[in-house]
């Protein structure tokens, strides 16, 4: 368990000195994540190992929400302040990202020479 966290946390600090060495604009989380696919990828056997570890971290991902409901209840009074406005801008941004996703869906299926409906 251990080598297969030690692993895990290698990608991630690897990812982040890429990224901010590079001056990639993608987090340095995502670059370790990239490197742990294509790490996989190349060893199947890595993929074995760290399945049981990764299935646990999976299986109490529920964990990761309980600081930001400690900050909603740590704000509480501002939430009440600005309420409005946050429903709106959360509204607002999840039907721009939904429209995104359904424009780049459906440029992606005309570039792959999908259904010409």
């Amino acid at each position: 368990m251990i080598p297969a966290l030690a692993i895990l946390l290698f990608l991630q600090l690897v990812g982040e000195i890429a990224s901010r060495g590079l001056g990639l604009p993608l987090p340095g989380p995502v670059v370790g994540l990239l490197l742990l696919l294509g790490s996989c990828a190349l060893r199947p056997a890595l993929a074995e190992m760290l399945r049981p570890v990764v299935t646990g971290i999976l299986g109490n991902l529920s964990l990761f929400f309980v600081p930001a409901g400690v900050g909603v209840i740590a704000h509480l009074g501002q939430f009440r302040h600005d309420g409005l406005a946050i429903a709106l801008a959360l509204t607002v941004s999840t039907a721009l990202a939904i429209a995104a996703g359904a424009l780049v869906f459906t440029a992606v299926v005309r570039w792959m020479g999908g259904d010409e409906e």
